[in-house]
């Protein structure tokens, strides 16, 4: 048993060795306990103060990071500021050098626009001015019209049938004798004469080339009548006669020159080619005269070299032709007097054989037919190159070539 002293009340007490070491255990517990609270206290105690300085620690890290970085901050926003204003300023540098070229364009615009419309005043001005001019000038012209062909309707009624007939021939002659001595130094152009057909045209036209080859050939006819005939005349009525007319004087083209019929659009339009009526038949007003000689007379000279190259070719046929009726005349000849003297040779032996006695007479047969070869061979002898090429230019040509050869 063991005794212990209570430290409370000084009393002494008894126990036995399992009591004594379940107090042993409490006080070990206690004090365990106790130790375990102090040390955990202590613990927590360092554990707060270890955060405690972590976080003074961080916080000043923290701190002199954000000073840093409020350094770098100030130090990029003062730069920004400085590369802002730069900017700002070379904005309004440049807004004030785009507005100063505006105002330069602008200005530059506005001239170029007063000078337009001040051009443009000036040219209405003259347009008015010329419109002026131009209807005074034409109502002047209109009235001088007016006063011509009063002038002509009263002129008109005064002339014959005959006499407005002749005026348009005479107009056509006029006109025709300004262009003669320059435009037409080798053409003929004068009154058709001739009525031994029955009829005649009016005027015939023809023009030969300097070696005297005919180029071309009109046939015109001219026709006017008054504005107070009664009966009035169609074109088409005189197309007949100018036919007729043409062949008959063996003129390649046949024109009607004509006032008759002066409303209708389709003689109005200028050369009216009626040869779906009458073969190379056109007609034409009084202003055309001179156009439709041109324009026949120019497609007649550009025909012209066809015409050349096919009468040199007709020639060089009818040499030919020539040349091989030579050569047959003289293998005619020829073979006629070969076969004379060849039945003679034949007759002559034969009387050889029959009789002794016509000797004689054979012998003249036999002169007879050496005088025949003889002739044939002259014949032969004298056909020469020169002969028969003779009035032949075209085989002469061809064997002067050969011997050049």
């Amino acid at each position: 048993m063991n005794e212990i002293i209570c430290p409370n009340c000084s009393k002494a007490f008894k126990v036995d060795e399992a009591g004594f070491a379940a107090i042993v255990k409490q006080v070990r517990d206690h004090q365990f306990e106790e130790e375990l609270a102090n040390r955990l206290t202590l613990a927590e105690k360092e554990k707060e103060s270890a955060i405690q300085l972590a976080i003074v620690n961080t916080k000043n890290a923290l701190q002199e990071e954000l000073a840093q970085k409020e350094q770098q901050l100030s130090e990029a926003l003062t730069a920004k500021a400085l590369e802002r204003s730069q900017m700002q300023s070379q904005m309004s540098h440049a807004e004030t050098q785009k507005k100063l070229e505006i105002s330069e364009a602008t200005k530059a615009i506005e001239r170029e626009r007063d000078k337009l419309k001040h051009d443009l005043e000036i040219k209405e001005t003259e347009k008015k001015l010329l419109e002026k001019s131009i209807k005074e000038k034409y109502t002047t012209q209109l009235l001088m019209k007016d006063e011509e062909i009063d002038r002509l309707k009263d002129f008109k009624q005064k002339l014959s049938t005959k006499m407005v007939g002749e005026t348009l021939e005479q107009h056509c002659e006029v006109e025709f004798n300004k262009l003669r001595a320059t435009g037409f130094q080798h053409a003929y152009f004068e009154k058709d004469n001739d009525s031994r057909g029955g009829t005649k045209g009016d005027y015939i036209f023809r023009e030969s080339d300097e070696e005297g080859n005919e180029i071309i050939s009109i046939m015109f006819e001219m026709k006017n009548e008054s504005d107070k005939t009664s009966t009035k005349k169609r074109n088409e009525d005189f197309f007949a006669k100018l036919d007729k007319d043409r062949r008959d004087k063996g003129c390649e083209y046949a024109v009607l020159v004509s006032l008759l019929e002066s409303d209708n659009a389709f003689y109005n339009t200028g050369i009216v080619d009626v040869s779906y009526k009458y073969p190379k038949m056109y007609v034409v007003r009084p202003q055309f005269f001179i156009p439709i000689i041109t324009l026949l007379r120019n497609a007649a000279m550009n025909s012209m070299e066809y015409k050349a190259e096919l009468n040199l070719m007709r020639n060089q046929n009818i040499d030919i032709t020539n040349f091989e009726e030579k050569i047959n005349i003289f293998r005619k000849g020829f073979a006629r007097n070969y076969d004379l003297a060849s039945k003679q040779f034949n007759k002559a032996i034969e009387e050889i054989d029959k009789s002794i006695k016509n000797l004689q007479k054979t012998k003249e047969t036999l002169l007879s037919s050496e005088n025949n070869l003889r002739l044939a061979n002259n014949k032969a002898d004298d056909l020469t190159i020169k002969k028969l090429t003779r009035g032949n230019p075209t085989m002469k040509a061809m064997f002067d070539g050969l011997k050049g050869d």
